[in-house]
């Protein structure tokens, strides 16, 4: 601007969405120094920019190119304008595209000889996995808790009536459909048609069916949230007058 000694544009760049933060001129710079200022912005050859302002309508003012010598201020730049930076010899998208960009790899057999890795770290001081005495530990209680299911489940029957506790959620009651292994998830899993809708699907999930149910009146627990009994459907009659 002829009319200030200073002016604070913001630029813009063709080959990628980001708007890189700088530079904020204090003083009426030539064209040339903004060029020059702008490669290390946007990482184009200054040779290779075209300059376009825009204000802040997003409406083109000017194009710098042509005498790079002349000073900013000879061109009808406003406060808080942009300067659009087209370089020709990229492609839109080329500094964001990583896919490109070529990565480190380490095998895992020059990764173990490594002595100052995380691996080695873990090692030397028997952490997480590499603490033999604590994975034992974890494999029993592991096997204790599979046990523990296995023995709850086996006294589940299918068309048993239930009552599924699950912390967080209200107490149902239901008719057990299915005991047993399923694709989901590992473990013994006790499907229940609920007496209201207050389950997850319809006795299938992924498009596997295990049993026939509503839609929203289906669904699966552990066999430690699920009590076999006398269990009658929930009358609410008596709760209203």
């Amino acid at each position: 601007r002829s009319s200030s000694s200073s002016s604070v544009i913001d630029p813009t760049h063709s080959c990628t969405s980001h708007t890189p933060r700088h530079p904020h001129s204090h003083l009426i710079p030539a064209v040339t120094h903004i060029l020059g200022r702008l490669e290390l912005v946007t990482g184009a050859s200054a040779g290779s920019m075209i300059l376009e302002v825009f204000d802040d309508n997003d409406k083109l003012v000017c194009t710098l190119n042509g005498d790079d010598s002349a000073l900013l201020g000879s061109f009808n730049v406003e406060e808080n304008y942009r300067i659009h930076v087209t370089d020709n010899s990229k492609k839109m998208g080329e500094f964001e595209d990583v896919s490109k960009v070529e990565k480190y790899e380490l095998s895992e057999e020059e990764y173990s000889k490594r002595n100052e890795s995380v691996r080695a770290f873990m090692v030397k001081n028997k952490l997480g996995k590499y603490n033999e005495e604590e994975q034992q530990k974890l494999e029993e209680q592991k096997r204790a808790l599979e046990r523990e299911e296995e023995e709850k489940a086996s006294k589940i029957t299918v068309g048993s009536r239930c009552e599924v506790k699950v912390l967080g959620e209200p107490t149902r009651r239901g008719e057990i459909m299915y005991v047993g292994k399923v694709h989901f998830k590992p473990g013994i899993w006790v499907g229940v048609k609920y007496d209201e809708p207050h389950g997850k699907n319809d006795g299938s999930i992924g498009g596997k069916r295990y049993f026939d149910a509503p839609m929203k009146y289906g669904g699966f627990t552990r066999p430690a949230c699920c009590e076999v009994g006398d269990f009658p459907e929930l009358s609410y009659e008596d709760d209203e007058m």
